[in-house]
């Protein structure tokens, strides 16, 4: 197998491939032009996009192309992948501000300097429907679409015909940069899968060229937790929409069991250097755990605040000298609260939890502290008088610390 191939593979990064030993002798061969494509539903992307995107700088590193194409123009449709309902619909206003906000995140992991950051409204936003219908839409079979998990899975509970062209999109997107940026492999999460074996045949029937599809697994977490969600919701690459600190705390808190997969999906550490780190157990993992949250914090985010999150840490849970500055901290008007504020109110109010449901749960088990003092009266109310020096410190159970500032 190619030696890129076999990276992948070691790692974790491989589910499908359309046909795994043509693109291995063709990868032997050639610098292969391949592209990741990602919707701007949001914007920022979150830690669930990473994972091709690391597949990316592991292809950029043994001399591949990248081509990161964001769906300026299929983000106006909506992807039904994966989806239980239709997606909502949004401004083309909202859509160019996150196809903006994508751009900037992934400068920040990729070096396009030998790659293409592209935008599929190029090509898609001037097509004209009924040469589009005659030209690409009669290469598709309605009957072969819906033999695919995503038809049949939204079929039953409404597929909307919008939705439904969606896959001749993401087809066309294939065909497209096949054609201007010789582009001869597509990379995607494996709920992809029908919509790249679907891009692959186009190009077979138009253009008379075998062309590749990859596809990756899901990743989930060994406690059942959907990967990428916490407490506070997504955790995105955007440290205004999740701070770089919470960012380092999600992968430094990883269980056990995770700590060997993630770092080689999350890092570029070696082979002898994960295995040697992760084959400890108990309290001696922590290492691990941190060099973890370092790395793909400073990939993400850069190594300086990679290192100022560190310390923050070391800082809020070892008492070191960090830099508690560099602990998340959340600016409370009291005056305008009336002078006090319920706990439960407060907690809602910083984000650190979604809900006052979710409030009273964690203050009833015992897991809130202010100060170091455990809190177990869900009534608790706080005025001036706690703000010693014009802070507090809310704790949420061993692993999340905010101050509070008055």
């Amino acid at each position: 197998m190619n030696l890129a191939l076999e990276i992948l593979e070691k790692r974790g990064f491989l589910k499908q491939c359309t046909n795994l030993e043509a693109l291995s002798t063709l990868m032997d061969k050639e610098r292969v032009v391949f592209y990741v494509g990602v919707d701007a539903t949001s914007t920022s992307l979150h830690i669930g996009h990473l994972i091709p995107f690391m597949v990316m700088a592991h292809l950029q590193r043994q001399g591949h192309i990248p081509i990161a194409l964001v769906g300026g123009g299929t983000t106006k449709i909506g992807d039904p992948s994966g989806k239980d309902a239709m997606r909502k619909i949004l401004s083309k206003e909202d859509i160019e501000k996150n196809v903006k906000a994508i751009r900037a995140q992934l400068l920040r992991i990729i070096d396009f300097s030998h790659g293409y950051i592209l935008d599929n409204s190029a090509w898609l936003d001037n097509i004209n429907y009924i040469e589009f219908l005659r030209d690409i839409g009669v290469c598709f079979s309605v009957n072969r679409m819906l033999g695919f998990e995503t038809y049949k899975r939204r079929i039953k509970d409404g597929l909307s015909f919008i939705e439904f062209n969606y896959q001749l999109l993401q087809s066309y997107d294939f065909y497209m940069l096949n054609k201007i940026k010789n582009c001869k492999l597509q990379i995607g999460g494996d709920d992809q899968w029908g919509n790249i074996v679907s891009g692959v045949d186009l190009i077979k029937k138009k253009l008379g060229t075998e062309v590749f599809g990859l596809t990756l697994p899901l990743i989930t977490r060994s406690d059942g937790k959907k990967m990428g969600k916490s407490e506070k919701g997504a955790v995105y690459l955007d440290a205004e929409l999740y701070s770089v600190y919470d960012f380092y705390q999600y992968f430094r808190n990883v269980p056990d069991l995770d700590v060997k997969n993630f770092l080689y999906l999350f890092t570029f550490l070696g082979d002898d250097e994960i295995e040697h780190m992760s084959s400890v157990k108990g309290y001696l993992l922590n290492k691990a755990k941190e060099t973890l949250a370092f790395e793909i914090t400073k990939i993400v985010h850069g190594e300086d605040a990679a290192l100022k999150a560190s310390s923050a840490a070391r800082a809020a849970f070892k008492g070191s000298e960090g830099d508690r500055a560099d602990i998340p901290f959340f600016k409370l008007a009291l005056d305008s609260l009336e002078g006090s504020i319920l706990l439960i109110d407060l907690m809602v109010l910083s984000k650190v939890v979604s809900s006052k449901s979710e409030a009273r749960r964690l203050i009833n088990s015992g897991g809130v502290y202010i100060d170091k003092v455990r809190i177990g009266d869900q009534d608790y109310c706080l005025n001036k008088d706690n703000f010693i020096n014009g802070e507090i410190e809310l704790k949420i159970g061993k692993k999340r610390i905010l101050r509070v500032i008055l």
